[in-house]
């Protein structure tokens, strides 16, 4: 199987890794959090923000692959607080139309950056 790397030139990486990855049409996206490509910073905000900021990076990624969020089968979110859930979820529910893709929403001890909230995709060509 090969490995085509996809790169946004609006997404910041913040460490050695592809934005993505197509896999023979599974397109793997990496864990985005709510970094501003400008400035390379994690925006300031509450997690509803922060959760836009992500997704925000996120389809920029799938554009970059010449995909669109109806694209995404699989979708896993890491948030260090799950308080932080009931919010993350009303801006999750905007993002996508129905039938939803699979998700799992996971919570952590902490992420890079120290950013709040982290999620990755997976989407079918």
């Amino acid at each position: 199987m090969s490995r085509k790397e996809i790169r946004s030139k609006n997404t910041v990486a913040a460490g050695p890794y592809s934005h993505a990855v197509d896999a023979d049409g599974l397109i793997f996206l990496s864990g985005q959090a709510y970094v501003d490509a400008k400035t390379g910073k994690l925006i300031d905000g509450d997690i509803k923000a922060q959760t836009e900021q992500t997704f925000k990076n996120l389809f920029g990624v799938l554009e970059a692959a010449g995909l669109t969020p109806d694209n995404v089968q699989k979708v896993n979110v890491y948030l260090v607080d799950m308080k932080d859930f009931p919010a993350m979820n009303e801006v999750y529910e905007k993002q996508f139309s129905k039938p939803y893709p699979a998700r799992t929403t996971i919570g952590v001890a902490s992420l890079p950056l120290n950013a709040r909230i982290e999620i990755e995709l997976i989407a079918k060509r």
